[in-house]
């Protein structure tokens, strides 16, 4: 399994997903951002995942694309059409995912690898994790669904900060921008990323994604999510969780929920 550049597993709700090219700093192929895409809609699309988290390998969450298959996947503007079309149903995964996706951050977050991350609806970093957008010195322009990621993610101003100036921030400055929910030491890091991603697994799944299709609706203003958040709201009040919930309530116990 060393081998493979994208593990998965899933435990008790949870799926992982994890960037495994350490020895290139987590940069991915294009064979890669394929995989990618398919394993997030299999995983948000069946009943037994509740939440992802996305993660590099290493000390690093990923350098973004492979810069080594340019020459020959990117080499023109037919080619590089192709591939950004490959970078972009990789955010669109994360993006449209039904459940909750964690990014867990540290060290390199650069160019794809931060759109990665921007798609993702959580991000919780260590202190030493690094942040950038540099297709401006590869004489590129980012995939623009994922500069409204960026843009929702990390504010008008900081967009424009890493996209014109392709320079690093850290960690605090991130946060600062709003990019990221926390920050958190390296010793707890694995410890909060794991709380986070077990108190959503064990909430009410029809809930959450009710949830998440709201706050996409809210931000999007497009009739067509909101017509999908209001359909998954309604599914709530007819579920087996919703009478679950108010039982454990009236019996002050811990509910238990199976996602119907």
């Amino acid at each position: 399994m060393e081998t493979e550049p994208l593990l998965v597993s899933t435990a008790d709700g949870v799926a992982t997903i994890v960037i495994n090219r350490p020895a290139r700093k987590n940069a991915i192929t294009q064979t890669m951002w394929i995989d990618l895409a398919d394993h997030v809609l299999r995983l948000s699309s069946g009943p037994d995942v509740h939440v992802i988290v996305l993660r590099g390998a290493g000390q690093d969450f990923s350098a973004g694309a492979d810069i080594s298959e340019f020459d020959t996947l990117r080499g023109d503007a037919d080619s590089a059409r192709g591939y950004e079309a490959t970078n972009s149903a990789a955010f669109a995964a994360l993006r449209n995912s039904t459940v909750p996706v964690i990014a867990a951050i540290r060290g390199i977050c650069f160019g794809g690898g931060f759109g990665l991350a921007a798609a993702c609806d959580l991000r919780i970093a260590t202190s030493d994790a690094l942040f950038a957008v540099p297709a401006a010195r590869l004489g590129l322009a980012y995939p623009q669904d994922a500069m409204g990621d960026i843009v929702w993610a990390a504010g008008p101003q900081m967009a424009r900060y890493l996209t014109y100036t392709a320079g690093r921030i850290e960690a605090q400055t991130a946060l600062s921008a709003g990019f990221l929910l926390e920050i958190v030491e390296a010793e707890r890091f694995e410890t909060r990323i794991g709380e986070i991603a077990r108190t959503i697994a064990e909430n009410a799944p029809l809930s959450v994604r009710a949830s998440k299709a709201a706050i996409r609706a809210a931000l999007s203003h497009d009739a067509g999510e909101v017509a999908v958040a209001q359909s998954a709201g309604d599914a709530t009040f007819l579920s087996d969780d919703y009478a679950e919930g108010r039982a454990a309530f009236a019996s002050r116990r811990t509910p238990v929920f199976r996602g119907r």
